[in-house]
């Protein structure tokens, strides 16, 4: 019989810092597509998802497009204009791929200030932005966190 396992796979092992960050639940996963029309049509067509409308975000350089799923959603995001993030994207991942994972908090300043205090870079100027959802966000750098890029949006409960 094996002895059971140690470090993250066992919660009983699991430690948290100090500092009172709370992570919420997965709120979306992004993928970069190429072409938005193409992608929705294959989630709404072939897969039978249930798809948003698209939507334009001038301020993130994207236009997406959310598929609702039983427990999370999916955000397609397909370039708006020349200097979007994703335009840089899709030059090293030609066929699209997962962008970033999204996680709520209940408050994205609190959570930024923790997060900056314990050695994690926010992109931009730092300051969060209103995301597709008309809550504020903001991305950690993907160097501090094992190559993921990833959102934290505010969402508070009701």
């Amino acid at each position: 019989m094996t002895a059971p396992a140690t470090g993250l796979t066992d919660p009983k092992a699991m430690t948290t810092s100090s500092l009172p960050l709370s992570l919420g639940r997965l709120n979306h996963v992004a993928l970069v597509v190429a072409d938005l029309a193409s992608a929705t049509a294959t989630w709404r067509d072939t897969l039978g998802a249930t798809v948003s409308e698209p939507q334009a975000l001038p301020e993130h350089g994207v236009t997406v497009v959310f598929i609702d799923l039983p427990n999370t959603r999916l955000e397609l995001l397909e370039p708006l204009g020349d200097g979007s993030p994703v335009s840089r994207f899709l030059e090293t991942h030609k066929g699209g791929g997962m962008h970033h994972v999204c996680l709520e908090v209940e408050d994205v300043r609190v959570a930024r200030d923790e997060l900056i205090a314990r050695g994690a870079r926010v992109l931009g100027d730092g300051e969060p932005r209103t995301g597709a959802h008309g809550n504020p966000v903001i991305f950690l750098h993907p160097a501090d966190l094992h190559g993921t890029l990833l959102e934290l949006e505010e969402v508070r409960p009701s």
